[in-house]
């Protein structure tokens, strides 16, 4: 076992110790909420005693004086415990502010979850960029190991995955829901329909790489089933139906963007009306909000990788880029995107807050009454679902820089601009690892004849084991680098454009339909 683990155990062992003993203590999660850098603020609702200063004195008829008379003090006593009245929706109320504190957390709907994936994101990281210092260190004895921090990077899409689909399940629970319910299945679809389109489009136009995916899957599974089974098949499924699995999941994964999107974009515009005529601060924030598109471009190759990479300018011997590091630059590039974001993070959800000053100056402009606990649920309201803002914001970025992490290493990149292993090893290694394993069949079919000693078992169980090695070898070979680096590029590609799009259909809206 340690001879197949290894190190890859040591490092995961150790990580998991971290999170277990030190994670209650140390969270990114209460950091990024609570500490000096955030600076968070919130609004206190007013208090019955300083809205009741602004309530009128109620206002008897004859008819109403002589029915209170009559009622005595039992319907005075009813009148007192009620707590509910009026004020005027224009009286001038000021918010007391107070900073965001980890007891004021603890209370908030979804804080469990946010502290959970955010922490635990955090230390799968730190365990995949050790595994990967490692595989570059030694890459001779890590490539007898299985790389166990691929298996921390799968569980954090999977909780990002389960955590969206919550969030979006808020949406349908109830009655008074049904236009956000509409509108998320109606985006879903429209993204859907977006995604068959896109997946039409030529390969020399937009680097989806699902064509050479599937090419060598099906050489591969041909190739695995000829060898082991004897069985001539050309591919285990059709392209078109591949193609419309994948819009699907692409018309899921628009419907889950879709409100955190248009929370971003009601953020962004927040805040670019809170810093005013700051212009180094509003270029800060258009860089963030414009960054995924810069993103997206980076699989369109006339764009983006043809200029970098095959043509040549006045002067020039070679382009300007290899094909291997232009894949580094485009990994980097997407990691340095939700770096920056998440350093911007704490004023967008200050933006956020201030809404609830907001809701309050509105009603400034308009005649009649409220009651208080209508009053003060407009301010509680707000920084009760901060975590789910908080989330809304984080989880898509999360899901596309874990994707990129699967993208660059089970795809065969690298971090330093070179490929672990060429393309055109896959067939020869699928043929080799078919020959050998019909080999170990035929051995161990013969061992199966003389099992009475204690030595022949044991040769058996090697056997066994070899066959074993070689079985999940074969897997692999099936399932290529070029077979993940097309569907992860993909996956990649098409977070990156809805985080885009999305975001930007709510800024569209925010600029016809919102009131200054």
């Amino acid at each position: 076992m340690m001879a197949v683990l290894g190190v890859q155990f040591v490092i995961t062992m150790m990580m998991a110790t971290i999170l277990s003993r030190v994670g209650p203590h140390l969270s990114i999660a209460r950091w990024l909420l609570c500490s000096r850098f955030a600076g968070l603020v919130r609004y206190l609702h007013p208090s019955d005693d300083q809205l009741r200063v602004h309530a009128p004195a109620p206002r008897l008829e004859k008819k109403e004086k002589k029915k209170q008379r009559h009622q005595g003090k039992d319907s005075a006593a009813a009148a007192t415990s009620n707590g509910t009245f009026n004020i005027p929706r224009n009286t001038d109320i000021a918010l007391e502010t107070a900073p965001v504190e980890l007891t004021d957390l603890v209370q908030l709907r979804y804080y469990t979850e946010y502290q959970w994936l955010l922490d635990f994101s955090l230390y799968s990281m730190l365990t995949y960029f050790l595994s990967e210092l490692y595989i570059f260190l030694m890459p001779e004895r890590s490539g007898t190991e299985a790389n166990l921090s691929l298996v921390w990077v799968i569980l954090v899409i999977l909780f990002t995955y389960k955590l969206l689909l919550s969030l979006n399940g808020l949406y349908f629970e109830g009655e008074e829901s049904a236009g956000e319910r509409s509108l998320v299945m109606v985006m879903g679809g429209a993204y859907l329909l977006l995604a068959m389109l896109i997946l039409l489009v030529d390969e020399t136009t937009l680097e989806t790489g699902l064509d050479s995916a599937y090419n060598s899957f099906t050489n591969s599974a041909a190739s695995f089933l000829e060898q082991n089974t004897g069985l001539d098949s050309s591919g285990p499924a059709s392209k078109l139906v591949l193609k419309f699995f994948i819009a699907l999941w692409c018309g899921l994964i628009g419907a889950l963007f879709t409100f955190p999107g248009l929370r971003v974009s009601r953020m962004h515009w927040d805040v670019l009306r809170y810093s005013g005529d700051s212009s180094r601060s509003n270029l800060l924030y258009h860089i963030g909000f414009i960054a995924p598109l810069l993103l997206t471009t980076l699989w369109v190759r006339p764009l983006t990788r043809d200029p970098l990479t095959r043509n040549l300018y006045k002067g020039m011997k070679e382009p300007l880029m290899t094909g291997e590091s232009f894949e580094t630059m485009r990994l980097a590039l997407v990691c340095l995107t939700i770096l920056y974001r998440l350093l911007i993070m704490p004023r967008y959800l200050q933006a956020y807050l201030n809404i609830a000053y907001d809701k309050v100056a509105e009603l400034k402009q308009e005649a009649g009454k409220i009651s208080n606990l209508d009053l003060q649920r407009k301010v509680v309201r707000v920084f009760y679902y901060l975590c789910v803002v908080t989330l809304q914001y984080t989880a898509p970025m999360i899901l596309i820089l874990y994707l990129s992490f699967l993208y660059k290493t089970l795809g065969g990149g690298s971090w330093s601009g070179g490929l672990v292993q060429g393309p055109g090893e896959t067939q020869e290694a699928v043929k080799e690892a078919g020959d050998e394993f019909q080999e170990v069949q035929v051995d161990t079919g013969d061992m199966d004849i003389g099992l009475g000693s204690v030595i022949n078992q044991e040769e058996s169980v090697e056997a066994i084991k070899h066959q074993f090695s070689l079985a999940w070898n074969s897997v692999k070979n099936v399932f290529t680098p070029e077979v993940f680096k097309g569907l992860l590029g993909f996956s990649t590609w098409w977070c990156c454009f809805v985080w885009f799009s999305s975001a930007a259909i709510g800024v569209g809206y925010q600029s016809y339909f919102y009131k200054v």
